[in-house]
């Protein structure tokens, strides 16, 4: 099949950038009165909509390229890692939410500065926004390839940096006026837009495979070669594995403990509920959700193991050569540019594009209001008071220097993926874990002892960050623990973090009784 894109994929593409535009133009007529309402939406944000919004943003084209690829070339462990999402969400949700709550933070990081001072905040926001824009710009990046290859036939460094640019642009536009509010119902709408095209996806992919429902059972639960294609958990206790039931409990437990408590992506739209209650029911709600969300990427995946890897099912070898141009592509990416119709083509594309306008704009408002409420406010309000409408257009305006960054780290991404040979979900769940390992490291001390100080506070930042930087295989990480999977990386780096933290005894503030 002509893998060039046909006047129906044009045509579906189009109306896809009709409704980014009229959605944008809806957002623009309503605006924002002030920075609590551009941030928080007011605080109005029912558990539904916070769930689907969580959910929106958190599977972004990671799950949406990588999730497949997984399952193709292994098993649905990574639809078994869920089960340490929903641990995670109920511990945020009993344990983190209320003191955010209690403090009527606009921010997660304010905590920080009720337990100690600001500049601890300022710290902890610093270090949030460091780690949102590695792992937002290697989400771009992952959109970007699928959408060079599919759009524009090339995957050279100016293909990928023309794609990220449209994704970073669309996902700008959409969230420059309304701020949270617009990024709420845009994650919704982008939610159906992937979802739908999954869906249609793998029905199309299941009507070309000519097996019954029990033989198609039996090749994916009893491969010629390896366990069955279906195991949900891996017992073993390899630490170069990044799924196994060791990592479950422990370092995937502490990355969606961050990644739903300390990430000012996740939490803002926990933090703009009417209440802690609301707030918790939507990051649990969003997690149980993940569950058949995954499931649908992992069963894409399954498909392809035995449309390619099982001719004895098919009936015929099918071209499994994941290239194109000279350059390795994920099987879902090459199974899209050779055997999916036009039109259907052109729903994948966007269905990539949704996913990654989803994260980008979620990122994009979560890190302006970090740099707005943590850094500029205070720092414009000792020079005079500024009318509210002010710190409205520096949110605008905040937007714009962090986009610039996330695009410069998409760029970046290409050649960082291409030295690691690191598998999708991998590399863009890896990224993450450098700003995660100080975070929690520091909650930890915070929320369960009275111990540190400030000046402890930022060493345990640096040193989570220190220590995941030294065991990555372009510097130390060979000699130190060759091969170490990511959750065990986080939990050194969290370890560090923590013991350096607690070190020096500290004291409660008498302003964080709420905390």
């Amino acid at each position: 099949m002509n893998p060039g894109f046909a006047a129906l994929d044009w045509v579906v593409v189009g109306l896809y950038l009709a409704l980014l535009v009229g959605g944008g133009w809806a957002f623009s007529r309503a605006g924002s009165r002030d920075a609590h309402d551009y941030f928080l939406a007011g605080r109005s944000v029912p558990a539904w909509l916070a769930a689907v919004s969580v959910l929106s943003a958190t599977q972004s084209a990671a799950t949406f390229l990588g999730g497949p690829d997984y399952s193709y070339r292994l098993d649905f462990t990574y639809l078994g890692g869920v089960a340490s999402a929903i641990a995670a969400a109920v511990f945020v949700a009993r344990v983190l939410i209320p003191r955010f709550y209690a403090v009527q933070a606009t921010t997660v990081y304010e905590l920080l500065a009720r337990r100690y001072d600001a500049r601890a905040m300022r710290w902890a926001g610093g270090m949030f926004l460091i780690g949102r824009v590695l792992a937002g710009g290697a989400r771009v990046y992952l959109a970007a390839i699928a959408i060079a290859m599919v759009m524009f036939e090339s995957v050279d460094a100016s293909g990928i940096i023309v794609a990220a640019g449209f994704v970073m642009l669309a996902g700008f536009l959409f969230t420059f006026i309304g701020g949270l509010r617009a990024v709420l119902w845009n994650d919704l709408i982008q939610f159906v837009i992937y979802v739908g095209a999954a869906v249609a996806v793998l029905v199309y992919l299941r009507w070309q495979i000519p097996a019954d429902n029990a033989a198609l059972w039996r090749a994916l639960t009893a491969p010629p070669t390896g366990p069955s294609k279906l195991r949900l958990f891996d017992l073993s206790a390899d630490l170069t594995n990044s799924f196994s039931i060791l990592a479950v409990c422990t370092g995937l437990f502490l990355l969606n403990v961050g990644n739903a408590g300390l990430d000012q992506d996740t939490t803002q739209r926990l933090l703009a509920s009417p209440d802690a209650k609301t707030g918790a029911r939507g990051l649990i709600l969003s997690q149980v959700a993940s569950v058949p969300l995954i499931a649908l990427f992992m069963g894409i995946g399954a498909l392809l193991y035995v449309f390619y890897q099982r001719p004895d099912v098919m009936g015929v070898a099918n071209d499994a050569r994941a290239s194109f141009a000279g350059e390795k592509v994920s099987i879902f990416v090459h199974y899209i540019l050779t055997e999916v119709p036009p039109g259907l083509r052109g729903l994948v594309t966007i269905g990539v594009t949704a996913a990654a306008v989803a994260t980008t704009n979620s990122a994009l408002n979560a890190m302006s209001s970090v740099l707005i409420t943590d850094f500029y406010r205070p720092w414009r309000e000792r020079h005079g008071a500024a009318p509210e409408r002010h710190f409205v257009i520096a949110g605008r305006w905040g937007m714009a220097v962090v986009g610039v960054l996330m695009f410069a780290m998409a760029v970046l991404s290409f050649y960082w993926q291409r030295y690691t040979d690191m598998p999708l979900l991998e590399f863009a769940l890896q990224v993450m874990v450098f700003a995660y390992a100080g975070l929690l490291g520091v909650y930890f001390v915070a929320v369960f002892t009275t111990r540190g100080t400030t000046a402890s506070v930022i060493a345990g930042l640096l040193a989570g960050f220190g220590v995941v930087l030294a065991l990555q295989p372009f510097t130390f990480g060979p000699v130190l623990a060759p091969g170490l999977a990511f959750p065990f990386q986080l939990c050194l780096g969290t370890l560090v973090a923590a013991l350096v933290c607690a070190a020096p005894s500290g004291r409660v503030r008498t302003a964080a009784s709420g905390c």
